[in-house]
């Protein structure tokens, strides 16, 4: 365990957005795997529904009453906390004051979001804030993009590191996803051009590795997996963002590493049916009544019950090749949108706040703020990591 950065702090972590439904579950898994003597409470705008959550837990927990924009209750939350985590998205709508408080107050931050553009965003605004004051700004915690970020730097452990290293991911699940993560796909959806826009801005104002060394994302194209016998169709998600941005700042990944991120089907048929699936989907967010209408199908704040979500899971597969080398991997677990998402988020609040972690500030990938640490919390929480072949 590592000596706490804000030790004089009343709590180790604050939850923010309990009342949701993956907050709630993020609630629950805290109540039941917290260690003694972990100092946390849950924040959020409505008192009498915290105090419901409070009443459901069974354990003394404190309640901080903070709406997302209220910037002088955030900040108060913020000071109060070594480790704020948020579940209240879509992000780029509710998200901002409280990175902006925790990147002032010194704060560790961890939130679920998968949208780029909220993510280069609070690079702009407040990555340079975080480094001076000591803040770790981690997005990106739960499906987005635990599994395959941490996947991908356990991954390139089982490669050499003075080559080259071509990796890529393929998905594959059972499980319902959250509103709130289809809530924030129809709006990046609808933002396209402005997501580029901020990604160029983020690329400009954060260069290249200083080491000469370089790493992205590579697109990819529909086809066929020789090595795993899956139909590819690559994934427009902020996942092979996050692992690319992972391997421009750990040399592990080698001096050349390019990532490629993609959906696995076992046939042809379904590929296609998703192809035409994402892209209908797209759009149908550039029309505003279209996108509110499919928006009020999914609600947020709502999820499947326990017995479906027992039935649900997922598999991350990795082909990593260096060299004359070839390595595949897999990470697995249960149902990916809900029960693992707050499994992941819990675990790397805990991580963040007790674990010896990398000494690190500003805006970082979860591989790069706590690496082997979260990573042997996911297996000892019951995700799978394991070399296949």
């Amino acid at each position: 365990m590592s000596e706490p950065r804000t030790p004089d702090r009343p709590f180790d972590v604050v939850l923010f957005g309990a009342t949701g439904f993956t907050g709630g579950l993020t609630a629950d898994y805290l109540a039941a795997h917290a260690p003694e003597g972990l100092r946390w409470a849950i924040a959020g705008r409505n008192p009498d529904k915290l105090e419901a959550v409070r009443e459901r837990l069974g354990v003394d927990v404190e309640v901080l009453v903070a709406d997302s924009t209220d910037d002088a209750a955030l900040a108060d939350v913020a000071r109060r906390a070594r480790v704020v985590v948020s579940t209240v998205g879509p992000y780029l709508q509710h998200g901002a004051p409280l990175v902006a408080a925790c990147a002032e107050a010194g704060t560790d931050y961890l939130d679920l979001t998968g949208e780029p553009e909220f993510v280069d965003r609070m690079y702009l605004e407040h990555h340079r804030t975080a480094e001076r004051t000591g803040a770790r700004l981690v997005h990106a915690c739960g499906f987005d993009s635990v599994p395959h970020d941490l996947g991908a730097y356990f991954t390139v452990q089982q490669l050499p590191s003075d080559e080259p290293i071509t990796l890529r991911g393929v998905v594959r699940s059972a499980g319902t996803f959250s509103g709130g993560t289809f809530h924030s796909a129809l709006d990046q959806f609808a933002r396209a051009r402005d997501m580029k826009r901020t990604y160029a801005a983020r690329r400009r104002a954060e260069g290249r590795p200083d080491d000469g060394r370089s790493s992205r994302s590579v697109g990819g194209r529909p086809h066929r997996d020789p090595v795993l016998g899956y139909w590819l169709l690559p994934l427009p998600t902020i996942d092979p963002i996050v692992v690319a941005r992972s391997g421009a700042a750990l040399e592990a990944y080698g001096p050349r590493f390019r990532y490629s991120h993609f959906a696995g089907t076992k046939t042809l048929r379904y590929a296609a049916g998703g192809a035409v699936g994402v892209g209908a989907l797209s759009l149908a967010a550039q029309v505003g009544p279209l996108r509110d209408f499919l928006k009020g199908k999914v609600p947020q704040g709502s999820g499947p019950d326990a017995s479906r979500r027992e039935k649900s899971w997922f598999t991350v597969d990795f082909v990593g090749e260096a060299g004359d080398r070839t390595v595949r991997t897999r990470v697995a677990g249960g149902d990916p949108g809900y029960t693992e998402t707050a499994k992941m988020l819990a675990e790397a609040a805990m991580c963040l706040a007790l674990d010896d972690t990398p000494q690190t500030a500003g805006q970082v990938t979860p591989a790069v703020a706590m690496g082997d640490a979260l990573l042997a919390r996911l297996q000892a929480a019951g995700i799978t990591f394991t070399v296949v072949d």
